[in-house]
This record gives structure tokens, sequence and C-alpha cells, in this order.
């Protein structure tokens, strides 16, 4: 099995959160539902992974409008996490799923073991290399969490995690 973090237990802290915050969501059935298909295809040596997850759920819900079905897509794209700036139930989305990046840091250090285990093919020295863009992108950004809500609760833990991470990738 390659799925050690994008798992049941990801989905369920996600829902968690989304319990905690659903007064944030314009849509919250919209909101949940995305996080629910957000991870449904996730092969860690594919690329695609939120686009064919995307799809899915555009298969699974065409009885729902396509207005409705479109955001939804938009808020799984989202949660490729790039740079471009995102409001509303996509932000929501965005920063329930990095909510794990704000964890206290032995729940952050899990984290970080379960992700090198997914990508136990690639070689160290690979994996070093393209952990460290994706842990120097998230603290390069001017804040990771969009809601003032999200970014009071885990941005300082959130960094302080990362930093942690990229101190032990360069050991």
């Amino acid at each position: 099995m390659s799925r050690h973090y994008h798992t049941l237990t990801h989905l369920d802290a996600c829902l968690r959160e989304l319990d905690d915050v659903r007064d944030l969501a314009l849509r919250p059935a919209e909101v949940e539902l995305a996080l629910w298909l957000h991870d449904a295809v996730y092969r860690s040596w594919r690329r695609d992974n939120e686009q064919r997850s995307a799809d899915l759920a555009a298969l699974t819900l065409q009885s729902a409008s396509v207005e409705s079905v479109e955001r939804i897509r938009q808020m799984i794209l989202a949660t490729m996490h790039g740079d471009e700036a995102q409001g509303g139930d996509t932000a929501l989305v965005t920063d329930i799923d990095l909510s794990i990046l704000g964890q206290p840091p032995d729940v952050y250090a899990v984290f970080e073991r379960a992700i090198r285990r997914e990508y136990w093919w690639v070689p160290r020295t690979r994996y070093v290399a393209g952990r460290r863009r994706v842990l120097e992108g998230f603290l390069a950004r001017s804040t990771i969490y969009r809601h003032r809500r999200f970014h009071e609760k885990y941005e300082v833990q959130a960094r302080a995690n990362i930093a942690a991470a990229l101190r032990n990738l360069a050991a």
C-alpha cells in the first residue's frame, strides 16, 4: 500500500477541522464534498492526483448542478497548493488541508515520516531536494493560511514545524 498519510485518518482530521469552522463556509456542503474527494485518487508517483480526484468528483456528482460541481472541482484542484491567491470556500479547503502543518511537533513529525513512506521509491537525495522545495515554498509565503482563524491558530507552529523539518532534512 502506498498511502501512509493520505488515508482515512487525514480525511477524518479534515472533517473535524471543518466541524470547527463550518460557519466560515459560504457553501458548507460543497466544502465538505471537496474535502471528502480531494485525495480520492493518490499515487505518489503521479503528478495529476488532484486533477484525477477532481475528475472523479465531477463524475460522482454528475446529478448536482454544473456550477456546484465546478466549484467543488476548483476546490479540489486548489489542494495542489500553488502560490495563487484564493478566497472563500476554496481558501477554506486549502487551509483545512494544510492544518497538519500547524499541529504539535510530535504530530507533525509523524506526518513527515508518513510522507516519506509514501515516497519510499524516491532516492533520498532526490526526496530531500523535492521536499525542501515544497517546505521552502510554504515558508516563502507571506502567510500559509488564508483565513484569520487558521492563521491565528496554526501559522506560528506551522512555520516552526517546517523549519524543524528543513533542519532534519539537512542533517
